[in-house]
């Protein structure tokens, strides 16, 4: 069928809103037509190449809900007419790490950023309606393309009365943001919790630390803007700079320094994990969820004497460790009852042709977190 979505021809470049042609959903795939999608910062590392794909043109979007309008037999029972959130990693629920209860680490997730569909590299769901030339997907869904088709493994299934505009950002930053608080970085309470950089993720990590007990939590960011929000979602102090951080937190607990440093910023540096490593307390762990250009391999300035003698941890935390069949679910209870906020988050919603204002305004520090919503 025809669709309309938004692509990049080549990185660096810009997202521009074609015809494409999207295809009939086999089985073991669902066709869903979209109602919402978040403007993620990992798309924008699309668009600026730090993250390279396997082709172009490619589609992106991997945050979005919507409604299914076509399904096959599959083996997860998803029928025309349900409502889902897409989960930007897939889960087949028999690998190694999704019987282990990681599916964030799924096997599938391999093919995230090759485009094709996991099974058949030569097989494409979108094309160009103009050539016909095949069009990537991003993370196997593309959520800013109105109609997408994927693979019942992305998708999870929501109750009919959610606002799905609303609930699109558990595919995504609610969890990687929220997780990783919760079970990166095992915020316990009464803990010290710094957040470096407060975007779409870092305002759930917020969340996270606050619902897990944290008595202190610094949200830094440049952003006054952002730093209010934080306040308003949980967060006991906003600072503009890690200087400011580190020294609240070793106010807070007698020199020690924070219990944990999740660094959320929209483009990860080096330095960002020294600076994480000297806020942290002996046996403190720093949990680095930002992306930057995946090909840096820039030694980190961390002392390794800090490590070993003082038991400092780096996690590393994809998705905030959740695994989404299970904590989409768990999170729609939460803001069922309050406390998880969704509609707070959001600044500012788009139509799909607006992406780009969407993203410019993401790039000047004026969403905490944009959505695109469909008609």
């Amino acid at each position: 069928m025809q669709t309309r979505g938004a692509i990049v021809r080549q990185a660096p470049g810009k997202y521009e809103v074609v015809d494409l042609e999207v295809d009939d959903p086999r089985p073991g795939e669902v066709q869903v037509k979209l109602v919402a999608s978040g403007l993620c910062h990992s798309d924008d590392h699309v668009a600026t190449g730090d993250i390279p794909v396997g082709v172009y043109p490619f589609a992106g979007g991997h945050e979005g809900a919507g409604i299914v309008t076509a399904a096959p037999p599959n083996h997860k029972g998803i029928k025309e007419g349900d409502h889902v959130v897409f989960s930007f990693l897939p889960s087949c629920g028999h690998c190694r790490w999704c019987a282990s209860g990681q599916q964030n680490l799924c096997d599938l997730g391999a093919g995230l950023l090759a485009g094709s569909r996991w099974e058949d590299t030569s097989s494409f769901r979108l094309k160009l309606s103009d050539g016909g030339d095949p069009v990537g997907q991003m993370c196997g869904i593309s959520t800013f393309v109105e109609t997408t088709t994927v693979s019942a493994d992305s998708v999870v299934k929501v109750d009919e009365d959610l606002p799905l505009d609303k609930v699109c950002l558990l595919g995504c930053n609610v969890g990687t943001g929220w997780g990783s608080a919760v079970n990166s970085a095992e915020v316990q309470p009464g803990h010290t919790v710094i957040v470096m950089g407060i975007g779409g993720v870092g305002i759930n990590a917020v969340q996270g630390a606050a619902h897990a007990g944290a008595a202190n939590i610094i949200a830094v960011d440049p952003v006054a803007l952002k730093r209010e929000n934080a306040t308003q979602l949980g967060a006991t102090h906003g600072v503009e700079t890690m200087e400011e951080a580190t020294e609240l937190a070793k106010q807070f607990t007698n020199g020690q320094g924070a219990d944990s440093a999740i660094i959320t910023v929209g483009v990860i540096k080096p330095e960002y994990v020294g600076q994480a490593m000297a806020s942290i307390r002996k046996a403190g762990t720093v949990v680095v969820t930002a992306l930057g250009n995946i090909a840096d391999t820039t030694p980190l300035p961390v002392s390794l004497a800090d490590v070993t003698l003082f038991q400092k941890r780096i996690q590393g935390s994809l998705f905030g460790e959740s695994n989404p069949n299970w904590d989409i679910k768990r999170q729609i209870e939460l803001y069922r009852a309050g406390a998880l906020k969704l509609d707070e988050v959001i600044t500012t919603t788009y139509s799909l042709d607006q992406i780009g204002t969407g993203y410019e305004a993401m790039h000047a520090g004026k969403n905490q977190k944009g959505v695109i919503v469909y008609s």
